[in-house]
């Protein structure tokens, strides 16, 4: 057999063991490699019959630690709460949700330098959602800067005009310019 045709015979039988792994979800037209077949066996003994596959399943590796750092924000742990959410970002970096919260967890611990980089990953990630401008907004209320603070409040208030903590930002930011106090 000559060098050409050894390879060709090769690449034929490549193609046809490649073309075996995959199989085709005639219902969803969806295109799943490596699924067991009716009756095979697990390495335990027992059946596939009742697993599902990956596709199934509706489960992110970040849920359980933003739950945990929500938790912990609301009990005003801000600290605990941004690192929480920092491992849901580095278990799920595509997790706008928790980049948001650690943004947020930041600006309570008045890291605010670490809460510019989360906002600008969460604005990647989420986009202009009513939640971002607001969180936004009270990030430079906090840091005194009311003039973009209400910008971004304004912002999100135009995108949830119904949103009560929307509203009640756009209150303390009022307050706030009133009650001036110089030390």
């Amino acid at each position: 057999m000559t060098r050409p045709t050894r390879l060709a015979a090769a690449a034929g039988l490549l193609l046809v063991m490649l073309a075996g792994c995959q199989s085709t979800d005639a219902t969803s037209g969806v295109v799943r490699t490596n699924e067991p077949a009716k009756g095979d066996y697990t390495a335990f003994g027992d059946t596939f019959d009742g697993l599902k596959t990956i596709s199934d399943v509706d489960y992110y590796a970040s849920d359980q630690a933003v739950t945990e750092a929500k938790t912990q924000f609301r009990s005003e742990n801000y600290g605990n709460a941004g690192a929480l959410f920092y491992k849901a970002t580095r278990l799920a970096p595509n997790d706008g949700v928790a980049w948001l919260g650690l943004a947020a967890s930041c600006d309570r611990i008045r890291r605010f330098d670490l809460a510019d980089l989360a906002y600008s990953r969460a604005y990647r990630l989420l986009g202009a959602t009513p939640e971002y401008y607001n969180n936004l907004g009270y990030s430079y209320l906090l840091r005194g800067k009311l003039q973009e603070a209400r910008t971004n409040f304004l912002k999100a208030y135009e995108l949830a005009p119904n949103d009560p903590t929307v509203a009640n930002n756009l209150k303390l930011l009022s307050s706030s310019v009133q009650n001036i106090e110089r030390s």
